[in-house]
This record gives C-alpha cells, sequence and structure tokens, in this order.
C-alpha cells in the first residue's frame, strides 16, 4: 500500500510501487486528467505536480510518491470555483481538442507557484515538455499571462 497525498487529500493505493504513478492515477485513483500520451515522458500529457514541482507521471514509479504530495488537474479547482488558470484557458478559447491542456494547466500551475510574474521566456520553458499537436500554443501563453495577471492583481485567487 501506497499512501501519499492526491490533490490535498489523502491517498492509498494497493499496487507494485514499480507500477507507473499515471497508471495507478488513471485506474485505482479514478482520475482522467493525466493522459497517457507518449509513455516517455516527451508529450506532457500525464504532467502532475510531486510536491509543487511539474513531472511526467507515465515513468514515476508509484513507490516514489510515498508521503508526498501529488497534484493533478483534477485538484486546480472546480466548475463552481475555477483555478485562474482554467478561466483564462477559457477566456482565450486556448483549448482545442483538449487532450493536452490537463498537463499544461499542471505545468503552469507549478510555474505561477514557483514565479507569478513570468516573462515569455519563463513560460515558454516551463511548457516546454507539453505538447499540442492542435496548435493554440499562442493562445495557451496569453491565457498563462492572464492568470499570472489576475493573481497578482488580486482578481482571481487559486483554490
Amino acid at each position: 500500500m501506497i499512501a501519499f497525498t492526491l490533490n490535498g487529500a489523502p491517498a492509498a493505493i494497493d499496487l507494485d510501487e514499480d507500477v507507473p504513478l499515471l497508471l495507478a492515477l488513471r485506474g485505482p485513483a479514478g482520475l482522467s486528467g493525466p493522459k497517457y500520451g507518449c509513455g516517455a515522458e516527451a508529450c506532457g500529457a500525464c504532467m502532475v505536480t510531486l510536491d509543487g514541482r511539474a513531472v511526467p507521471s507515465c515513468t514515476l514509479p508509484l513507490g516514489a510518491v510515498r508521503d508526498r504530495a501529488v497534484m493533478t488537474a483534477e485538484g486546480l479547482g472546480t466548475p463552481e470555483r475555477p483555478h485562474p488558470l482554467q478561466s483564462a484557458l477559457l477566456e482565450e478559447q486556448a483549448g482545442q481538442c483538449g487532450f493536452c491542456l490537463p498537463g499544461i494547466l499542471v505545468s503552469a500551475a507549478a510555474l505561477l507557484a514557483a514565479d507569478p510574474d513570468p516573462d515569455d521566456a519563463a513560460i515558454r520553458r516551463a511548457l516546454d515538455p507539453n505538447l499540442c499537436r492542435c496548435g493554440s500554443h499562442n493562445r495557451i501563453l496569453r491565457a498563462v499571462r492572464r492568470a499570472a495577471a489576475a493573481m497578482r492583481d488580486g482578481r482571481a485567487v487559486a483554490a
């Protein structure tokens, strides 16, 4: 049994510690945010935060999260109280197919938690591991800038 914090709540998953975290999240944890894209840490669809740092979950062994904090896109906000990034992505119409967005949300949230006023280069670096095959990159960058500004100005608060 691997015990950890998942989206702010205690969690325990009874799988072998070598099973990739992604499979544990999509299976026993019942989450659909992290996606299986490549299985090789090359697309960002499976991104989660581990103790506040964005990491791919497709190759991360479940045992590596024991007694640590994991957050997925499901932990960012709710429909009633969305995270500023979720609101900004909607406002900028940055979602096309949506497959990449959970990973992008998690990566951007980790960035904004560490740097509330990132420049474009910092945003690009943080999102570099995340692929969007629909070509929404410019809208996504605008959304991250919009969310950062809203959070800094006090117009929006992270859930």
